[in-house]
């Protein structure tokens, strides 16, 4: 077995699926970037750095995907909390659309 191949491949899945992850979670209520990271680890064997995590999210919200803002905590320092914005909403339809697909494509392929 060809170790190095299956990771580079494992590594190439978790980067495409990330942002699907993160939209899924989203959908449910809005959450600041530490919180996602513990959403993830709770519902998925992923390891998402939050190096990771916060470029994805400035990228999300540069292309509408979700909206962000700031909220004052009572003790310590503000956090950005992120949602889905409507077009977010509509691109994870879409992207739930998509996901079934493929996954009833590879099960009629698989053996």
């Amino acid at each position: 077995m060809n170790n190095e191949f299956v990771q580079n491949w494992f590594s190439q899945v978790k980067k495409g699926t990330l942002s699907y992850i993160i939209l899924i979670i989203l959908d449910e209520k809005e959450y600041y970037g530490y919180e996602l990271v513990q959403e993830i680890k709770i519902h998925t064997t992923l390891e998402v750095a939050e190096g990771t995590l916060y470029p994805l999210l400035n990228r999300l919200k540069t292309e509408g995907i979700v909206d962000a803002k700031w909220i004052e905590q009572e003790s310590g320092i503000p956090r950005k909390y992120y949602t889905l914005s409507k077009e977010g909403r509509e691109t994870l339809t879409e992207m739930k659309k998509i996901w079934s697909a493929l996954g009833t494509a590879i099960q009629k392929i698989q053996k």
